[in-house]
């Protein structure tokens, strides 16, 4: 190692003192020039940053800043898939958005975890200043309560109901209902249901009266309640993810046997009901003449025209924002209400009356 490198090797780091010593001012002014903030003028915050340039200084240790104002800086975002499958499903990407959106604010970022501790750290030990819950189920109550000892504020997208938590609602049961309801206005009386998980080791299984009383799927079920209100009887399946691929597996397993075939399929999501459709054309169905099907969400598929699907449009944008807003909210000491949104009916090409 030659004698530079050496030197350069046992040189002390540089610090805002030195920084503040070069460039002829206090500490504090040379904070403040670093900030952004208070009465500085262009030309000494000019020459602070000329002298942490020659210093190769980058500005104040973030954790040390942290720790003064008492806040992490990042937001948690308990999310109930696993990180691998999140991204995959467009109703997360698009809450995460909305979400982003609105606390980019703060300057705050977001740390992504996942129920079954496959994230970027425990959710109880997060360093977190804020945590937003997206579909989780009961299996949280007790990591929610060690946020609660911690002071944490929490808000919830479409998760179970809990104390103290804001409340991003929506209308799950109700729209579900509304989809029964126009298959039941067609004349189908043979409808079968496609679910999204309802057990943590999200099962591909039968829907039983065990199954769904056990299930700690809460969209999944509210989305089922609602159908049963229209099909008390509905045979159905869940599956292990909201993914095409599923959906085609369950659409297999519902369509094979003629004899006990529905007219119809309510998929809980517009990916699982494509993989519905695409059951139903490996078997040589014809949509909506033989089989009519209806999804969940509003998203946009690729590679189903001529087929437009009929469908519940849901805000997911939107309930990210306002997720985002009653994180805001909370962090500045007031208490925000909860918020619920409704979904929009689509009628598209998808859904006819049963075949004679």
């Amino acid at each position: 190692m030659s004698d530079e490198a050496t030197t350069a090797s046992q040189s002390p780091r540089p610090n805002l003192a030195a920084v503040a010593a070069l460039a002829g001012v206090s500490v504090s002014t040379a904070s403040l020039a670093f900030s952004g903030s208070g009465p500085v003028s262009a030309p000494t915050r000019a020459k602070v940053l000329a002298a942490a340039e020659q210093l190769n200084y980058a500005g104040p240790d973030p954790r040390a800043r942290s720790l003064r104002r008492g806040r992490s800086g990042i937001i948690g975002v308990v999310i109930e898939d696993r990180l691998r499958d999140a991204f995959r499903d467009p109703m997360n990407i698009a809450m995460l958005d909305g979400l982003a959106d609105e606390t980019g604010s703060l300057g705050a970022g977001l740390l992504l975890l996942t129920e079954n501790g496959d994230g970027s750290g425990s959710i109880e030990s997060a360093p977190v200043d804020a945590v937003v819950l997206i579909g989780c189920s009961t299996r949280l109550f007790a990591s929610v309560a060690v946020f609660r000892q911690r002071g944490i504020p929490l808000v919830a997208i479409e998760a179970e109901p809990m104390d103290d938590v804001v409340s991003i609602d929506l209308d799950n049961r109700a729209a579900s209902h509304a989809l029964a309801a126009h298959l039941a206005d067609l004349g189908h009386t043979l409808v079968a249901i496609v679910a999204l998980p309802l057990d943590p080791e999200r099962s591909r299984a039968a829907l039983t009266p065990r199954l769904e009383a056990s299930g700690t799927g809460f969209t999944a079920i509210e989305r089922i309640r609602g159908v049963r209100e229209v099909f008390p009887d509905a045979p159905g399946l869940s599956t292990a993810g909201s993914f095409i691929e599923e959906g085609t597996i369950a659409g297999r397993a519902l369509l094979k046997d003629e004899a006990t075939r529905p007219t119809a399929v309510i998929a809980q999501s517009d990916l699982l009901a494509v993989g519905v459709l695409r059951a139903a054309e490996e078997l040589g169905l014809r949509v909506p003449e033989d089989l009519s099907i209806v999804g969940f969400d509003g998203i946009r598929v690729d590679g189903i025209a001529p087929h437009d699907l009929t469908t519940m449009v849901q805000p997911a944008v939107d309930k990210g924002r306002a997720a985002g807003r009653a994180v805001i909210a909370m962090l500045d000491g007031a208490k925000p209400r909860s918020a619920a949104f409704e979904s929009i009916f689509h009628p598209g090409n998808t859904t006819g009356p049963p075949p004679r």
